[in-house]
């Protein structure tokens, strides 16, 4: 069964909001993700609901930070606040969305799904991507052992979108199709990072 989306969704969605343009979306961090989740269906606001709270409430404040500003192109910064408080916040502007729609359903089939069975494939991935700086790997794998290994996989595309000098074999990338297969990824999710494969 597909997932609602062909795109990626979640926390790692909200990630995506943080480019080098995002002030042009709203004056804060805050505003910006209330303003795309007004705009989004109602399972792309629980499945980010879903990530925050696992998030905040799975991982150390410190190591919520350093996913956020891997997963990121361009994070605001904590100044004023934490990981685990501005992940809260996230949650909070999700639950103010779904307020608004008393009928919500809830997530069933594969978006339901945590990833449990690729947890150690997961796991294999991000500590076989070097490129990557040695505390977002760290931090990948506790969010792939505390939190879902479908979040960290999430999480982990975009860290690897984001990092300069990254590269990926083509042996490497046939692996993350694999696991986004098994996730029952859309076929947007892990294309994202298909540029970044070495050629011959």
């Amino acid at each position: 069964m597909p997932r609602f989306s062909e795109f990626d969704f979640g926390v790692s969605w909200v990630m995506g909001l943080f480019h080098q343009d995002w002030g042009h979306d709203g004056p804060t961090a805050a505003d910006v993700v209330a303003k795309h989740l007004a705009a989004e269906v109602d399972a792309e606001v629980l499945a980010v609901r879903r990530d925050a709270r696992t998030l905040a409430d799975g991982l150390p404040s410190a190591t919520v930070e350093t996913l956020w500003t891997a997963g990121a192109e361009y994070m605001p910064g904590f100044a004023g606040t934490t990981g685990s408080a501005w992940t809260r916040t996230v949650v909070g502007l999700c639950d103010a969305r779904l307020s608004a729609h008393p009928d919500v359903r809830p997530l069933t089939g594969a978006d339901a799904e945590d990833g449990l069975a690729c947890r150690d494939a997961v796991v294999a991935e991000i500590e076989g991507a070097g490129f990557l700086a040695a505390e977002v790997r760290a931090a990948l794998v506790d969010c792939a052992r505390r939190c879902t290994p479908d979040l960290a996989f999430r999480i982990l595309l975009r860290a690897v979108v984001n990092t300069r000098g990254a590269a990926l074999s083509a042996e490497q990338y046939a692996r993350l199709e694999a696991i986004g297969s098994a996730l029952h990824y859309g076929e947007y999710v892990v294309d994202a990072v298909e540029f970044l494969v070495e050629q011959d």
